[in-house]
């Protein structure tokens, strides 16, 4: 089968999502090509010529894309039966299904994958029927072979990642983990997965790290939900990778309490040539934090950022600033504690203007008061869409996406656009930052 893979979005990196079931169908003798519409053009011979299109949708953005490209690929060749797979596909199954996709593959999903087309090729050779549509959630324990990326764009066509002495090097990413053994309220990981975590062999990881590193990367990105998930399984990979490749950095995402956690090993990060940690921190409000049930505290997060910065290793904290408890007092408390932390340069401008999403499943809609104020589900944007009780709330959140929207357009430093948001907020005093060396950061933001 003639089997193309498509991937919209996904954070600037060279997905992980492409190459890992490339891998899997070529092993089973399927013809496989691979089109990464973040970062290269539309092929229409590619797809009219295709006998199966599968579409990756590991996020909100992702999935969005994704969709709207549905009518564009069913005028060019409709005779290709359709799937999604990935995190967003099991929580969109019954939209997904209702825009006729022939198979919707959530949680680990290769081997379902190679399964619906083997059963396409099957009926194929046969003549017989088609196959009956494929809706799988799967949780198995995949036995996982090294992603194939030859046919992934080059690395220079995607994120970078900026070093502390200003240069800018070819960035990897893979993953050692999939799902997450936490049940945040707010993650979209959870309604999936709902606390399970599944792993990816040492070895495979590290071979699709030397494959990477063998065609430029510098830096490789680990895109699993929480690298310490599994600390046992994640400290080896990065001593090993650092031990077959000492001049690579990596970054990992880590939530707040597993840094506090194992602070001993923060050590290791570092030792190891961890450049960067994102850590999941939301709000700097205890309320609004243990409605998210997020596991830490803002004392905690405070904590943690001291015992990073003792280990010499810069964090990279994320926030959701506008929900439903938001207050413009609260907003600016929020704004004033990063500039009295000195992280008015470590936090992504974009961050400071996310608004809380309510994809379907959600756990926040476990709250009486969440669910009195959500709608039904609007399929266009694939939340229940909801507005805050103060108006003034929801316009601050629209003048503060516009203005890093803008900024970062225009290029302006980290802390430019962190005043420009204080001062739209209402902040008495702009924050001042102390000297202190440059962070590093990946030249895409996490977005969603």
């Amino acid at each position: 089968m003639r089997v193309v893979l498509v991937s919209t979005y996904d954070l600037g990196r060279p997905p992980f999502g492409l190459a890992s079931p490339a891998a899997w169908l070529r092993r089973a003798g399927h013809d496989v090509r691979v089109l990464d519409l973040a970062v290269e053009p539309r092929d229409e011979p590619l797809l009219a010529a295709a006998d199966a299109i599968a579409l990756h949708v590991p996020m909100h953005t992702a999935t969005r894309l994704a969709i709207a490209l549905v009518p564009w690929l069913r005028e060019v060749n409709p005779r290709a039966p359709l799937a999604f797979y990935g995190l967003y596909a099991a929580m969109n199954a019954p939209l997904l299904r209702g825009l006729g996709a022939d198979a919707v593959l959530g949680g680990e999903f290769e081997a379902e994958l190679v399964a619906w087309v083997d059963a396409l090729a099957a009926a194929a050779r046969t003549g017989g029927a088609a196959p009956a549509p494929r809706v799988v959630t799967s949780f198995e324990r995949l036995a996982f072979v090294a992603p194939e990326r030859s046919a992934l764009p080059p690395l220079d066509r995607y994120a970078r990642l900026r070093r502390a002495d200003g240069t800018f090097v070819l960035a990897g990413a893979t993953e050692a983990s999939r799902g997450c053994a936490h049940r945040c309220r707010h993650c979209p990981v959870v309604p999936v997965y709902g606390g399970r975590f599944r792993i990816v062999p040492a070895d495979v990881v590290l071979e699709d790290v030397r494959r990477q590193v063998a065609a430029g990367a510098e830096h490789v990105t680990f895109g699993d939900p929480d690298f310490w998930n599994g600390i046992g399984h994640a400290l080896p990979i990065v001593r090993a990778l650092h031990d077959r490749h000492p001049h690579v950095t990596y970054d990992v995402t880590i939530k707040v309490e597993h840094l506090l956690r194992h602070r001993d090993h923060l050590a290791t990060l570092r030792d190891t040539g961890c450049a960067l940690v994102t850590t999941a921190v939301e709000s700097v409000d205890d309320a609004v934090l243990a409605k998210l049930d997020k596991g830490h505290t803002r004392a905690d997060f405070v904590a943690a950022v001291a015992a990073c910065r003792g280990a010499g290793l810069a964090l990279n904290p994320t926030f959701v600033p506008f929900t439903p408890w938001t207050t413009p007092a609260s907003y600016r408390e929020l704004l004033a504690t990063l500039a009295a932390m000195g992280l008015d340069d470590a936090v992504a401008p974009v961050q400071l203007g996310i608004r809380l999403l309510l994809p379907p499943g959600s756990r926040l809609l476990e709250l009486d008061e969440v669910r009195a104020l959500a709608g039904p589900l609007d399929e266009a944007k694939l939340v229940h869409p909801w507005r805050h009780a103060d108006p003034a709330v929801d316009a601050l959140q629209a003048d503060v996406f516009r203005a890093v929207a803008a900024g970062s357009a225009r290029g302006e430093p980290r802390v430019s656009q962190f005043a420009a948001v204080a001062r739209l907020a209402g902040l008495d005093t702009a924050p001042v930052r102390a000297a202190r060396a440059p962070v590093p950061y990946l030249t895409e933001p996490w977005y969603c």
